[in-house]
């Protein structure tokens, strides 16, 4: 009896037979030699930003369908600009008005854009697992890019951090990372965990109220804290999350005052890092919840930074997922 090696290893489903990217689920797997090629493609796309021409021809011909089924504003327009600028025909999928407010299932939604000969699908759901099942069961042969599943995983928004963090501290290598705030229902913070590590991340903290650190975050390589001053302590980066209000089921806060007073970054907590610590935050920020706008907008802040690489992040795993997905099918071909 064969063993699927899918289920023993979930990364094995984003990979071709020669280890090559054709699927972008989860960061979780992924070699450190894979991890830095996606980086170092990210790279060489900063600089086609800033030229009057921003387009390059890589997914010229192919279709690109965004399939939010959950609100987004950053990923979703940085995903929009980043398949424009590697020249692919898009289509934005109104969820609300589509097929599946009548009841059409998920699956028969994804084989009627198949059948269109959609060559990529940007799936951001709220179900945990929801990519990983589309690229593993519906459709195998679409490439499919993990915008955030439920509490699991958001990859591309951690490489854009990764990216980030390499851009302006140098090599992630022997760097002491804090996440603080809301980890338990952070799929970022998942994702970011499981990069830092891969990419050689001296320490990972993880800064916050033990309602909302998960049980078993040591066992992912985070070194808990619930002290704001002592986990900042001779930290190189400061990532802020949001509280992610709409997934709390129970009372895990006292108030949203309290929380700040605790583990909001102000410059008074900030000094307790590196004087050169940088502050990142994936976005929507919450001023005088999770960090006060001095913090924001000041001279260690590269939150604008990572919505500017975020498009570059994107168009190298949708670059990189597609020759995937091309050398795979050609391989199939010539085998038959």
């Amino acid at each position: 009896m064969m063993t699927d090696l899918s289920m023993l290893d979930p990364s094995k489903v984003q990979l071709t037979e020669d280890g090559r990217l054709k699927h972008f689920l989860t960061t979780e797997g992924l070699s450190r030699e894979l991890l830095t090629e996606i980086l170092d493609t990210a790279d060489s796309f900063i600089s086609t930003q800033e030229r009057a021409v921003k387009t390059v021809p890589l997914l010229r011909g192919k279709t690109v369908v965004n399939l939010f089924f959950e609100n987004s504003t950053r990923t979703r327009s940085t995903f929009e600009l980043a398949a424009k600028r590697l020249s692919a025909d898009i289509l934005n999928l109104d969820i609300a008005r589509s097929a599946t407010s009548k009841g059409e299932t998920l699956m028969d939604t994804l084989w009627n854009l198949e059948a269109m000969y959609s060559d990529m699908f940007v799936v951001r759901h709220a179900d945990s697992g929801a990519a990983h099942f589309i690229a593993e069961h519906v459709t195998p042969n679409v490439a499919i890019i993990n915008a955030g599943d439920g509490r699991h995983a958001h990859p591309t928004q951690a490489m854009l951090d990764m990216l980030t963090i390499r851009r302006h501290q140098g090599d992630i290598e022997g760097k002491i990372v804090a996440i603080v705030g809301d980890i338990l229902h952070s799929r970022v913070a998942r994702s970011q965990i499981h990069a830092l590590r891969t990419l050689g991340a001296a320490e990972v903290r993880v800064i916050g109220p033990g309602t909302l650190l998960p049980c078993d975050i040591e066992s992912m390589g985070a070194v808990p804290f619930y002290d704001m001053k002592k986990g900042l302590a001779d930290c190189d980066v400061v990532i802020m999350l949001r509280l992610q209000k709409e997934r709390m089921q129970n009372a895990l806060l006292p108030s949203e005052g309290e929380f700040f007073k605790l583990y909001g970054l102000t410059e008074e907590k900030l000094a307790f890092a590196k004087p050169d610590a940088i502050v990142m935050h994936p976005g929507p920020i919450n001023r005088g919840v999770e960090i006060e706008s001095a913090v924001a907008d000041g001279p260690q802040s590269v939150i604008l930074n990572q919505v500017s690489y975020g498009i570059a992040v994107r168009m190298a795993v949708m670059a990189m997922a597609m020759s995937g997905q091309t050398t795979e099918a050609v391989s199939k071909e010539e085998s038959v």
